[in-house]
């Protein structure tokens, strides 16, 4: 059967048009061996032999792969697979030769949409994979014709800016989507120091905003001098950057200051709360949860000291 040409933005949305649903052959599992699966172009979420990759693979030795991985013939012969890295890699690491998949004829951008939506469900991701990842989508939203502009609201349309989409599918604001597609602009050292949270996530923001030069240098400061930027030493680096002024000189002199103690600071991202909460709270109804929670929760003390 031929697809119709259909504009999606979400795995859900992709998966409950109706000519696929009645795509009997599509929906068709076979079992292929692993070697003819080959991973998704520029997949960016990070496939490790850790501890929960281990869990995996005593899982697969027990039951076998219980879901189907998903994936689209290449060009060349075998697959791309679109989702189910870990699992492929658990079924190798299990000594199994071939896993359950789902062939689906899918394209570039469809596939995309499916690999991104399929993997931003898990619990913990680094911020390079989600950055990696907004990014990814965004464009194959682009490519079918959303509105992409992540630089101005002033412009009147009926339709949802696609950062917008994929804010409200992945339970987050539209400016966090932004703020990590920003990250995919540091260069590789820079962005394993967020991912090892040795850089925070509001300094890396800025210092995206350096040239890659200006990067590279600030790497190399950051070790001379043994310190990470704060987010106020970010925003200046950022500033002389933008002036055309981050001479070698003013970014060890900005780098080698002596930090202010944040001790009457608390910060609490939203990365860090979203755990606790529906995926499809947005920043504003997660704050407003917690002042009720912590109004109850102060009346409650003082009713006990008044005992």
């Amino acid at each position: 059967m031929k697809m119709k040409n259909v504009k999606l933005t979400s795995y859900e949305e992709l998966f409950s048009t109706e000519d696929l649903r009645q795509d009997a052959e599509r929906e068709k599992i076979q079992r292929i061996p692993l070697a003819e699966l080959q991973p998704f172009k520029n997949h960016p979420f990070k496939v490790k032999d850790d501890e929960s990759m281990m869990q995996t693979v005593e899982s697969v030795k027990q039951y076998g792969v219980l879901v189907p991985a998903i994936a689209r013939p290449r060009e060349g012969g075998g697959y791309e697979l679109v989702s189910g890295h870990r699992r492929h890699r658990a079924s190798e690491l299990a000594g199994f030769m071939e896993m359950p998949v789902i062939v689906r004829n899918l394209n570039d951008d469809e596939s995309t949409i499916v690999m991104v939506d399929s993997n931003l469900q898990r619990e913990t991701l680094l911020p390079s994979e989600r950055a990696f990842a907004y990014k990814m989508k965004l464009d194959a939203m682009r490519h079918q014709g959303m509105r992409v502009d992540v630089t101005s609201s002033q412009l009147g349309t009926k339709l949802q800016r696609a950062d917008e989409t994929i804010a409200d599918q992945a339970g987050t604001s539209r400016n966090q989507v932004q703020r990590f597609i920003r990250l995919t602009a540091l260069i590789p050292a820079l962005l394993d120091m967020v991912d090892e949270k040795k850089i925070a996530i509001n300094p890396a923001v800025e210092i995206s905003f350096l040239k890659p030069e200006e990067q590279i240098q600030l790497l190399e400061t950051i070790e001379s001098e043994q310190a990470t930027p704060s987010l106020s030493q970010a925003q200046r680096l950022k500033r002389f950057s933008q002036e055309g002024s981050l001479s070698a000189d003013v970014m060890r002199a900005i780098m080698s200051e002596e930090k202010k103690p944040e001790q009457n600071r608390l910060t609490l991202g939203t990365d860090k709360l979203q755990h606790f909460f529906p995926k499809t709270y947005t920043p504003k109804q997660m704050e407003d949860t917690i002042l009720k929670l912590l109004e109850q929760w102060h009346k409650k003390r003082q009713q006990q000291a008044e005992r």
